[in-house]
């Protein structure tokens, strides 16, 4: 009789909380791939389906994947890639998978419409269970492709039970990994029990247990993760580790989330063994199988077990009794000291943990703690700061107080049993502990910026009465005076409203008419313009029509004139509604395409095709995956595979001069975009280096000679005063959206700052620190107000961060710019005009900054979500409609995405078309001559006012979250814009968010569809990419580890690393700098 457990045999249903076995998923994107909003909609998908699944979020690697698939023995693995290099990535999984002896896991896989139909088929035929296209999500529907995985991975993969404990202490934990499933399932032999518990009672030594427990929310992943990595440090990476992580089993459904193992750095390696579990219906916090699950590890020769269990409440100790050492963790929000005599694990926890003592009211908090340990214990003869009470926070890199927590926990557990160990945590560098990004202080800041934009509407309100009022008064009197009548009484009430009104505003008021006029009369000296346009304030229709460039309202009210001049005004003037510029520059259209693909020379190629028409040279910079996540190009075939795909392939300054060739990056016409974040600090300093090298190659070439100290020290000023352009370098976009974080969110945004005061010192006024960016959160999936609530408050973020720094708001707000999304959504249409309302109003009344500081400048790029694999030549459709409304509200600079997009890097043609949409619309599109086309619409008006109110709204929501940062730590926005994905794929799937030629008008006809030919990295360029780089590693070898180290001093200083990075940068390595930021700066720790 087979030993097998029953399945779930329906996974759409509800299912038993008792069923034996549960199909377990683990979940990624690929390497090197941020896109996890489609995966994350899966995970939720194949929980609420009944499955256990272990999330590992984005950028992960093949071997990160299978090592965590075969150690959770799962029945499957599904993964999204939409970065390229899917045919590498998912055959060499199936090879790995082969050489772990686990041919059986299924692999699914899917990625928009990137993996195209051939590869779907050539994947299929090498093993890949199922890549599902667009179209099976059109048939399917997205439950449909549930089922369908869990029908296709519904096995008991431990059906043949282990017989003997051999090979249970292999490195790879396979057969360790194999018995815990066979214990957790019920279906272990007792003859196999038997031998494992022999096998303990022989062992010398004792692998003492550590339990981890705590309030849901207190980071206790974190935390272990944080004492796992210096446990490795300590002994010098000579103990072997087993973590046991519990989640609770939803009832409801039967499925869980297995949520730790994503929050782990410190796993890598063969030296830690994680397993996640699932209560599955216990009664406490841990698996009936607890002593047996924990006697396996013993067996298989670890010299430590860490046991992790969920969150659990006020009464809940039953861990303590099974475990040698225990830890609870909580956070500062406890509510009230009385609050501290129900929490049960205080008479018992060996060590407490305030974790998250960034918080308001830590300091009171351990106070209150440690008294209540005190009293629990009796310990009066003790003082409360003697008690096992320490404060932590897991989110900063090398927190001291983990530190001292650690030290704290070793003492028990050495007493039970581990191995002293050679102590080298004491000999390890540490960082400086800096002051946070933002004080605790400032933490309501959001509101205090929704606060000062309602009392300027209101006080609009209040003028625009006054102002109605005193011209009706005026009026009257001018009557009355008419009549002989007296007009003493009306004249104090006049004069009262204009003494209230102040002479600034009563000058506007009066002013209008000339103002008008002076538009009307085409006097663009008087009207604030640039007297050198040569087009003036109008234009002539082929008709004989005068078109003016900027219409004024006909407005004969003042209350009506006075409320249009502070809420909209003229384009250039405060609040900057219509525009931050009087008019748009002769000559010189918002046109800014992306371009990137292979090595440097062939996108430098692609730049030169994009800029022969124009005398403006602005160049977007698209880098491959590799390079956007910091790391060097290699064999590795989930590395190689990607390199020069869907991006340039950038590693060293050499590469960076071969990208700009031929372009002057100091020329006032020449502009350089370049969309990195996680890597930015350096591919920034490969830029300005090669900008400085430019000018010191020119001086040579006329003066054929060297330039001195001091020449050249005058050629460097002018290269950073001059050169102009972006990097975008969020990071808190980053955590929120499509993630390419790479360093711990403190380290990030210091250096962020770094840069920006480097930027400050050497007076770089042309070229933005920082592109705040919502495209990426909205194609994460969140909609048009989340997109620009979130957007603001990361750029106020910022703002307050580098206030806390000491900057000067006028000497760094000049080098912030936005980059927003345009979709098919009627708040698409104003949002430029919302964010520049906002920013220059908070600016002016919240900051007192200066006009220039007041100006928002952004960039919008077409939505890359309405990117369509089906019928593509409706996305250039799309695309026009969506150029159009970011014309008319005068966006900065514009890129219109190519109708292949959807799948590949366009193709020269495909570019082309998107380019004439822009050509089009700014050279014969008639209405475009005008610069003001949305300022008086009654629709244009009243959206404004209500995506102003919630993004207001929003900010209100941030803030009671503590502000960006605060809301960043419990996943706020994160989670908002899944659940916004979830709820747009939902209906597209459904059909009730109709898509043209996606879910209606479908083409029945496929003959139609045009074959475009896939982009992608050449072998010659992957190979000479490879040569180039170890070329310059070799060149450079000597001078590299000084300059890395320096760099690394720095930092663990304190002190600018920006500064030493310039020189860096120019001996190493793109990955070589990566790896120096990782050791003193921390990994960024992943998130659902």
């Amino acid at each position: 009789m087979s030993s097998t457990p029953s399945p779930l045999k329906h996974p759409g249903a509800l299912h038993r909380s008792d069923a034996a076995y549960r199909i377990r998923f683990v979940t990624a994107a690929s390497l090197f791939d941020g896109h996890d909003a489609a995966i994350n909609i899966i995970r939720r998908l194949l929980q609420a389906s009944g499955a256990e699944v272990i999330h590992l979020g984005h950028n992960r690697s093949v071997a990160e994947i299978v090592d965590a698939a075969v150690q959770e023995d799962v029945q499957g693995i599904a993964v999204s890639s939409y970065q390229g290099g899917h045919t590498e990535f998912f055959s060499y999984m199936i090879d790995m998978l082969r050489q772990r002896q686990r041919p059986d896991i299924r692999v699914f896989g899917g990625g928009g419409g990137v993996i195209v139909d051939e590869e779907i088929e050539a994947l299929h035929h090498y093993g890949v269970c199922r890549i599902y296209s667009p179209g099976d999500g059109q048939h399917l529907g997205l439950q449909g492709m549930i089922d369908d995985m869990l029908e296709r991975a519904d096995f008991y993969p431990a059906e043949q039970p282990s017989e003997t404990i051999e090979g249970l202490s292999h490195p790879d934990g396979a057969q360790l990994a194999r018995v815990l499933t066979e214990i957790e399932n019920g279906t272990v032999s007792e003859f196999l029990m038997r031998q494992i518990r022999a096998a303990v009672t022989r062992r010398k030594d004792r692998a003492p247990v550590l339990g981890v427990t705590g309030t849901g929310g207190s980071g206790k992943s974190s935390l272990t993760d944080e004492l796992i990595l210096r446990l490795r440090m300590d002994f010098g990476d000579a103990l072997r580790i087993a973590v046991l992580a519990v989640d609770p089993t939803r009832r409801k459904t039967g499925g869980a989330l297995l949520g730790d193992r994503i929050r782990m750095n410190a796993i890598d390696g063969n030296r830690v063994f994680f397993r996640s579990f699932a209560t599955r219906g216990a009664g406490g916090e841990v698996p009936e199988q607890f002593d047996d699950l924990v006697a396996a590890c013993r067996c298989a020769g670890f010299d430590l077990v860490i046991v992790e269990t969920p969150g659990i409440g006020q009464g809940d100790a039953g861990i303590t009794s099974r475990v040698d050492a225990s830890l609870y963790v909580m956070t500062p929000e406890f509510g009230a000291a009385s609050q501290l005599e129900k929490i049960e694990m205080l008479d018992y926890a060996d060590v407490v943990a305030i974790n998250k003592s960034d918080r308001k009211g830590a300091k009171d908090a351990l106070r209150d703690v440690r008294k209540q340990v005190q009293r629990n214990r009796g310990a009066f003869s003790q003082t409360p700061d003697e008690m096992p009470v320490y404060t932590t926070m897991a989110a900063r890199f090398n927190d001291a107080g983990v530190t001292e927590l650690y030290q704290a926990l070793k003492v028990p557990l050495t007493a039970h049993g581990l191995a002293p160990g050679p102590g080298l945590l004491g000999e390890a560098r540490t960082a400086s502990q800096g002051s946070q990004s933002l004080p605790g202080e400032r933490e309501r800041y959001l509101s205090e910026i929704a606060g000062a934009v309602r009392r300027y509407h209101e006080c609009v309100n209040e003028l625009e009465n006054l102002a109605r009022r005193r011209q009706h008064l005026r009026t009257s009197i001018s009557l009355l005076k008419t009549e002989g009548q007296p007009t003493e009484s009306l004249e104090a009430l006049a004069d009262e409203a204009e003494e209230v009104l102040g002479k600034d505003v009563l000058a506007q008021i009066e002013g209008f008419d000339a103002l008008r006029a002076q538009y009307r009369e085409g006097n663009l000296e008087a009207a604030g313009c640039d007297p050198a346009q040569t087009q003036g304030l109008s234009y002539t229709s082929l008709s004989g029509t005068r078109i003016p460039r900027v219409s004024l309202p006909r407005y004969h009210d003042a209350g009506d004139r006075l409320r249009w001049q502070l809420l909209e005004n003229v384009p250039g003037s405060f609040p900057f509604t219509a525009g931050v510029f009087p008019l748009k520059r002769d000559n010189e259209d918002p046109t800014r395409m992306f371009a990137g693909e292979g090595d440097a020379a062939r996108t430098n190629q692609r730049f030169r095709l994009l800029s022969t028409e124009s005398k403006a040279k602005r160049l977007s910079t698209a880098f491959d995956s590799v390079t956007l996540y910091g790391a060097d190009p290699a064999l590795d075939p989930d590395i190689y595979g990607k390199v020069g795909t869907s991006g340039v392939s950038i590693a060293t300054l050499d590469d960076m001069k071969t990208l700009y060739e031929g372009f002057d990056l100091c020329d006032p016409a020449t502009s350089v975009s370049m969309t990195i974040n996680g890597p930015a600090p350096t591919v920034l300093a490969f830029f300005l280096n090669t900008a400085i090298d430019q000018q010191v190659d020119k001086f040579r070439d006329e003066r054929s000679r060297d330039p001195s100290a001091e020449e050249m020290a005058t050629m460097r000023c002018f290269a950073l005063e001059n050169v102009r352009g972006t990097v975008q370098a969020d990071i808190l976009k980053e955590d929120q959206g499509q993630n390419t974080c790479l360093f711990s969110t403190d380290f990030s945004l210091r250096m962020m700052g770094d840069i920006q005061q480097y930027f400050i010192d050497n007076r770089v006024r042309n070229f933005y620190s920082v592109s705040i960016s919502g495209y990426h959160i909205a194609e994460a999936g969140a909609n048009p107000i989340t997109q620009l609530a979130l957007t603001l408050a990361n750029g106020f973020t910022y703002l307050e961060s580098y206030l806390a720094r000491g900057m000067a708001v006028d000497d760094f707000a000049p080098n912030l710019s936005f980059f927003f999304s345009n979709g098919m959504d009627p708040e698409y249409t104003v949002l430029g005009r919302v964010a520049r309302r906002i920013w220059a109003i908070t600016l002016r009344e919240r900051y007192g900054a200066s006009l220039r500081s007041q100006k928002l400048k952004y960039h919008i790029q077409t939505s890359g979500r309405s990117l369509h694999a089906q019928e593509m030549s409706f996305n250039d459709i799309r695309t026009t409609l969506q150029a159009l409304i970011a014309v008319y509200d005068n966006c900065n600079s514009l890129h219109t995405n190519a109708h292949d997009e959807a799948f590949t890097t366009p193709s020269k043609e495909s570019v082309r078309r998107a380019l004439a949409i822009q050509l089009i619309i700014n050279r014969e599109w008639g209405l475009a001559r005008n610069e003001n086309p949305n300022q008086g619409s009654f629709i244009i008006e009243e959206l404004t006012d209500l995506v102003e109110q919630a993004v207001l709204s929003e900010f209100d929501r941030l803030a009671e979250r503590g502000g960006v940062l605060g809301a960043m730590e419990t996943g706020y926005q994160r989670g908002k814009i899944q659940e916004e994905s979830l709820y747009y794929e939902t209906r597209k799937h459904d059909g009730s968010y109709p898509i043209i030629g996606v879910n209606t008008f479908l083409n029945d006809d496929d003959s139609g569809e045009t074959k475009v030919e896939l982009a992608r990295g050449t072998e010659s360029e992957k190979q000479g990419q490879l040569e180039r780089l170890e070329q310059f590693q070799r060149r450079h070898q000597d001078a590299a580890e000084p300059a890395l180290e320096a760099v690394k001093d720095a930092a663990l200083r304190g002190e600018n690393v920006f500064y030493p990075l310039m020189d860096a940068v120019r001996v190493c390595s793109l990955g070589q700098l990566t790896q120096a930021f990782f050791e003193v700066g921390g990994k960024y720790r992943r998130g659902m």
